[in-house]
């Protein structure tokens, strides 16, 4: 079982810059993949990043390539989503996951999310 904490949202002008951070109980974290969705009101969660066991590959939405990085850290059990250059379509209410294939079917465990508003 894990249990996964998210902190870091809030409000934020287009432009600006936040770094979401999600916390893992347990020994088991450095055998998940884990993921950043995002779910805006009315639309549907959407896989944001996602990084691989050791950290060594990434994957990216098309909307954010360039403006995030997902991170980790397995001797923290902690996964960062830095996000730069925000715009007010960034707003949404942000999960991080953990499972065996970084799809919303396919994570096994999520947090209860954290606000990200990012106004204009």
């Amino acid at each position: 079982q894990v249990q996964l904490v998210e902190s870091g949202g809030g409000l934020v002008q287009a432009g600006g810059s936040l770094r979401l951070s999600c916390a893992a109980s347990g020994r088991t974290f450095s055998t998940y993949i884990m993921g950043w969705f995002r779910q805006a009101p009315g639309k549907e969660r959407e896989l944001v990043a996602s990084i691989t066991r050791g950290g060594g590959s990434t994957y990216y939405g098309d909307s954010v390539k360039g403006r995030f990085t997902i991170s980790r850290d397995n001797a923290k059990n902690t996964v960062y989503l830095q996000m730069n250059t925000l715009k007010p379509e960034d707003t949404a209410v942000y999960y991080c996951a953990a499972g065996a294939v970084a799809t919303t079917g396919g994570m096994h465990y999520w947090g209860k999310g954290t606000l990200v508003t990012v106004s204009s």
